[in-house]
């Protein structure tokens, strides 16, 4: 026994799987359960496939360097599968559960209601829906203090960002534990309240239909704008948050910037929110009065810019793109 706490996937495919590779990787037991009513041909394949794939994808990671080949099959013998007899068992006995079901309120609402047949009361079920808010899940699932939502980016055992998002009847200590777990297992989860689109997607939609519209009216072509997007933003917040790059440069120039583009655009769409004139207002342009988004009153700034300043040079070094200067001949 490891001590650490025993966890179950509801759902073998792709989300499953790679929460399973997640913890697994980080030395917790995990059921892989899939619940869907197989004949036992059926219930074979699935089982080779998902653990097929999951010693594959290990192997994978072994290949560019995130564990030792000799470390594979002990890291999926961690996985052990159930189908549908053995499900009930599986759920009860696991302190977390990670719900990856399909994108589909039937779907949700039935391995839900299943597990609540079967998990303890003081277990956790988290969904990992990318779509559905968890309130709305949460009516499926008792007791509904025990449940929220946890949204994983794909591959979920390369990015280490998880969005929780506890439902209107969440307990705050349920929100913590499962903070605690993803915290453990090198994961950095942030919490977010029941909104469509969490935090990452909502923002992503908006910059990939930027994208394609700029595709769409020939602005540049889809390879220019895709290193634009790697050279330039994606560069830059690698190092800063958006709000705090908001900061960084200055509210106000956000503020005057929208104001050009969603005049010259004739768009609302470009138009800068409520909170920006606030700000303004207020004096809470960023790191010139101290204030914005983020406080840095009591920071030392030349501190934190020549921080951020390494961590740019960093990332060129990274990317491989680090020039040394030229000398004179």
């Amino acid at each position: 026994m490891t001590g650490r706490a025993p966890i179950a996937a509801l759902g073998a495919g792709r989300m499953g799987r790679g929460i399973a590779i997640v913890f697994a990787f980080a030395g917790h037991q995990v059921a892989l359960v899939d619940i869907k009513d197989r004949d036992e041909a059926g219930r074979t394949t699935t089982r080779q496939a998902a653990l097929s794939e999951i010693t594959n994808t290990l192997q994978m990671l072994a290949t560019i360097g995130m564990l030792r080949a000799d470390q594979v099959g002990q890291i999926a013998a961690r996985v052990a599968f159930h189908d549908l007899p053995s499900a009930p068992d599986a759920l009860a006995a696991a302190d977390f559960v990670f719900e990856g079901v399909p994108e589909t309120l039937e779907a949700k609402q039935q391995a839900l209601e299943f597990a609540s047949l079967h998990m303890r009361d003081d277990a956790i079920l988290a969904s990992t829906t990318s779509t559905i808010l968890s309130d709305e899940l949460q009516a499926f699932y008792d007791p509904p203090q025990q449940f929220l939502n946890a949204h994983w980016l794909n591959p979920a055992y390369v990015v280490p960002l998880v969005e929780v998002s506890p439902g209107a009847k969440t307990d705050p200590g349920v929100t913590k534990a499962l903070t605690e777990l993803l915290e453990g297992i090198g994961k950095v989860p942030v919490v977010c309240k029941a909104s469509p689109g969490y935090i990452v997607p909502r923002i992503q939609t908006l910059a990939m239909n930027e994208a394609a519209r700029m595709v769409e009216e020939g602005v540049a072509s889809a390879e220019d704008i895709d290193k634009a997007t790697k050279y330039g933003f994606g560069f830059r917040f690698a190092v800063l948050g958006i709000p705090e790059f908001i900061d960084f440069g200055g509210g106000d120039i956000l503020y005057y910037a929208s104001r050009y583009m969603s005049a010259a655009m004739d768009d609302h769409r470009f138009a800068a929110p409520k909170i920006i004139s606030d700000n303004m207002e207020k004096g809470r342009i960023g790191l010139s009065t101290g204030k914005g988004f983020l406080d840095y009153e009591n920071m030392d700034i030349d501190a934190y810019k020549l921080d951020r300043q390494r961590a740019f040079v960093e990332m060129l070094r990274h990317m491989d793109m680090l020039r040394p200067p030229v000398d004179e001949d």
